[in-house]
């Protein structure tokens, strides 16, 4: 019977090395040179939520507003006579300000609900979403070490730190505003690459043991085909979803969901590549994953799975 003919993915190991390493360092590079463009949750500012007598179109409000409150946001929602507006200021006579020109130029204000955030509790916000990262990613280390085994849990982790870098990265090479729910994005990010790397290092881990070869490239190869199919139909199915909300979810949802578009990319990617990539610097042997069986002897020994079958 002939053998399975399978892409080889670690073929290419190298040339994806070099491809992530490219990335990585273009993200770390604009995020230090010209960081991430923060909405006020993080920065501070003016969020206020108007609803019009009549219907207005949110374009329109921004240019009555840029003159005074240079980059103000402003979006409809719920209807055309409701709107949220956004601008980088935290001071008290803000909201007033925003109100009296709005009202002025675009007839009657129904009403007003205004909220103001100081600078320093956007700071603050800025490290508590740091913190939550920092400690999801070693959570996730020490529940893949634990489940696998120490070269498992560090390309897992490779892999989340590589999709977060590269996730921040091109929110700050286009400057695309980053607020909670992109924040959100990013921390959903690490759950769904960590699941798709899972799966795969399962499959390379039950691959060591079962299979009888002794090439490395060969049994994560074999472990990528095998998951392949899974994984293509997991991620066409979510960016299909994605794209769907970039397109029509407006402008309350859009980068929320380019968080998570990117993220899913570059997660299915990393699960690939970069998790396997690391195994194979990391030099990962069969001898890592053998079950422990007691000999008639009494004594304990190390065997593989393919060894102890009865056929």
């Amino acid at each position: 019977m002939s053998e399975q003919k399978l892409f080889p993915f670690m073929a290419y190991r190298k040339y994806a090395g070099i491809f992530s390493l490219v990335l990585i360092v273009i993200s770390i590079a604009s995020l230090s040179f010209r960081g991430l463009n923060y909405g006020i949750d993080f920065s501070g500012g003016t969020e206020v939520k108007i609803t019009m007598q009549d219907s207005v179109v949110a374009s329109d409000v921004q240019t009555i507003l840029d003159p005074q409150f240079p980059g103000a946001k402003v979006q409809t929602i719920g209807g055309d006579t409701q709107l949220l507006v956004r601008v980088k200021a935290d001071n008290q006579e803000a909201p007033d300000t925003i109100v009296q020109l709005i009202g002025d130029k675009f007839g009657e204000v129904i009403e007003a609900s205004p909220q103001v955030m100081s600078a320093s509790f956007g700071e603050e916000m800025k490290w508590t979403g740091l913190t939550a990262m920092l400690i999801a990613l070693a959570l996730v280390m020490l529940y893949v070490g634990l489940r696998f085994q120490f070269k498992f849990s560090v390309g897992a982790v490779a892999a989340l730190i590589h999709d977060v870098i590269i996730t921040l990265g091109f929110f700050s090479v286009f400057q695309f505003n980053f607020d909670q729910s992109v924040l959100a994005a990013v921390l959903a990010v690490i759950g769904y690459s960590l699941n798709d790397t899972i799966v795969v290092s399962d499959r390379i881990r039950e691959n060591f043991r079962n299979v009888n070869r002794e090439e490395v490239d060969y049994i994560i190869d074999r472990s990528l085909n095998e998951t392949l199919g899974r994984t293509i139909i997991t991620s066409v199915t979510t960016l299909m979803v994605l794209g769907a909300l970039l397109i029509f979810g407006g402008d309350s949802l859009f980068g929320f969901s380019l968080a998570l578009f990117v993220g899913v990319l570059i997660g299915t990617y990393s699960s690939i590549y970069v998790a396997a990539n690391v195994l194979m610097l990391m030099a990962v042997e069969r001898k890592d994953l053998l079950v422990t069986v007691k000999a008639e002897d009494g004594e304990e020994e190390d065997i593989p799975d393919w060894l102890n079958k009865d056929d």
